[in-house]
């Protein structure tokens, strides 16, 4: 397995990627990601139409920082005119690629025919892409799709090879249809379909939580690169571990207190990041808080009150006594 793939001139570690994730992986959540050895990430996706009509928060979705490169900025849309128009405006951020979401199943989304509403009119997904495309110049466009719009009726092949005939530089598949949402299993076969079916990277999402399960998409798909999506949640360390195997180097787990300090500093950046007040901005921390204490004792208890904190100091004291529950657990063992 080659080290590195290549996206139009962006050349991209053949690790593990952070997905596109709408409310989550805002740039404090990529920051932290990058940090344990992200080797590519996408914005969470924004509004074409949006973008158009100067929308102050969409356009604040758009900036790539020198820290996150390579970056995508991700656009969803239904109209290949405004697709066209946003593309330009988006280009004065300089991102590395484009990415188009054709795999969104939120019905505020595929309502307006975007999203995931485009696995059902593979015509206007190529138009779709072959304007981001002309617009784009010299930098690469990418979709993200999904299987199918219907479990058990994947037209995902017939997708990708008319986005790559309309001039996508790569294409990202999610193992799902659009009606399992998050449900059920991701089906790599899908994938492994899209990448005998194309000449450009194909890159595979799913149901990676670990080592084992991105070895088993890399090797079960043949795709050019793993993208990480809920697999990620209050655990930047997987991408620690995978970016390991690949050096060859020793992966070695974190302790609760590690997780611990790494929860603190992960708030400490959204604050720092955020034009909100502390308490607005620690109702946005409350979620990856909550994240970080999975599959621990008493979690439940704790991820419950983590909905609660409304300062930093109160995220301080908890992460102290759950540490300290662990610690008495496994003394208890």
């Amino acid at each position: 397995m080659t080290d590195t793939i290549i996206i139009g001139k962006t050349r991209v570690l053949r690790t593990a990627a952070v997905a596109p994730m709408a409310g989550v992986a805002d740039r404090a959540y990529r920051l932290m990601c990058k940090k344990f050895g992200a080797a590519y990430m996408v914005s969470e996706m924004v509004s074409a139409k949006g973008i158009c009509y100067s929308d102050k928060k969409t356009a604040a979705l758009c900036t790539v920082t020198d820290e996150e490169r390579p970056m995508a900025v991700q656009l969803f849309g239904s109209e290949p005119d405004f697709m066209a128009e946003a593309v330009k405006i988006v280009l004065e951020y300089k991102p590395d690629i484009i990415d188009i979401n054709m795999g969104c199943p939120v019905p505020k989304v595929v309502n307006t025919g975007a999203g995931s509403a485009l696995m059902k009119d593979i015509r206007l997904a190529a138009e779709i892409t072959e304007a981001a495309v002309k617009a784009a110049g010299d930098t690469p466009v990418t979709v993200k799709h999904r299987a199918g719009w219907h479990y058990g009726e994947p037209n995902a092949v017939e997708m990708a090879k008319a986005l790559e005939s309309a001039g996508a530089a790569a294409i990202a598949v999610h193992g799902r249809s659009k009606d399992q949402f998050y449900s059920g299993k991701a089906d790599l076969g899908v994938i492994a379909d899209v990448k005998k079916a194309v000449k450009i990277p194909v890159i595979g999402n799913g149901d990676v939580t670990d080592l084992a399960s991105c070895l088993n998409m890399y090797e079960q798909t043949g795709c050019d690169l793993v993208m990480i999506g809920r697999g990620s949640y209050g655990n930047p360390f997987i991408f620690r571990e995978i970016a390991a195997h690949f050096s060859g180097e020793e992966y070695v787990p974190p302790t609760v207190e590690e997780k611990m300090q790494v929860m603190l500093e992960h708030i400490r950046l959204i604050l720092s990041l955020s034009e909100k007040s502390e308490e607005l901005a620690m109702h946005e921390a409350r979620k990856h808080a909550a994240w970080y204490m999975n599959g621990y004792y008493g979690s439940a208890k704790f991820r419950g009150r983590c909905y609660e904190l409304s300062s930093y100091s109160q995220a301080e004291a908890l992460a102290e006594e759950f540490t300290e529950l662990q610690k008495s657990r496994l003394e208890m063992t």
